[in-house]
């Protein structure tokens, strides 16, 4: 089994706060596709199963072509699929991956402790980017926030640690408030806006890209970042 939460892994993690592949991002996903060193990025739209999933792979399509990249779509939509041995070894060779927005209880218990998972976290830990965005970005880290009343439920843990609040500049007051009230002893809570990311290097570094700001609560306390700074305030 692959050992989660490990702090210096060889690849490149991206928590986008949501609104993946829009104009917002360009910027982003041109780097992201540098460090990756590839032209190609393994799409997997789980999160929106429900949500028409192939318009989520249209979107990425037009978006990453007009960065001179290709997407190749995984359509992992349930359970079985995730445990197809051909769609397992293809992912654990992709340089570049990227987790879409939509449900997270439904992606949760699509990948949890599942071989595309392990195949997921073995590209990361391998030195692929892996980039998840909204429920994606929840649901990797741990805790999770629960989006059924912003309280905490159990993630996968790529992260340990870590709870990821998506969409923080334009969700309910009520939502983030509660989340902020609830965070377990000993984690932190990170607020990420619409097309802004926070990103962890190899080294272990954080630092925040996009077009909006990444606020950090941790032990009642608030630091807020813009796009382009360094987060020293994170240990996880």
């Amino acid at each position: 089994m692959v050992k989660h939460g490990v702090k210096h892994g060889k690849g490149t993690l991206a928590l986008v706060g949501g609104g993946e592949w829009t104009d917002g991002c360009r910027e982003l996903d041109a780097a992201l596709l540098e460090t990756a060193g590839t032209d190609e990025v393994a799409v997997i739209p789980t999160a929106a199963a429900f949500e028409h999933p192939d318009r989520a792979v249209e979107r990425a399509r037009a978006h990453f072509e007009g960065l001179g990249a290709k997407v190749k779509p995984v359509m992992v939509l349930h359970r079985a699929e995730a445990e197809d041995a051909a769609v397992v070894d293809g992912l654990a060779k992709a340089r570049f991956v990227y987790l879409s927005d939509g449900s997270p209880l439904h992606l949760r218990s699509v990948l949890k402790d599942s071989p595309l998972f392990e195949a997921l976290v073995t590209a990361y830990q391998g030195g692929a980017v892996l980039a998840a965005s909204g429920a994606g970005a929840t649901v990797v880290c741990d805790p999770m926030v629960d989006p059924r009343g912003g309280a905490y439920t159990v993630g996968l843990g790529v992260v340990v640690g870590l709870a990821v609040f998506p969409y923080h500049g334009t969700a309910a007051d009520h939502l983030r408030e509660r989340s902020i009230d609830l965070l377990p002893s000993g984690a932190a809570l990170v607020g990420v806006d619409e097309a802004t990311a926070l990103v962890r290097d190899p080294s272990g570094a954080w630092r925040t890209e996009g077009t909006g700001e990444v606020s950090i609560y941790e032990d009642g306390r608030a630091v807020t970042y813009a796009a382009g700074q360094p987060v020293d305030r994170l240990k996880v």
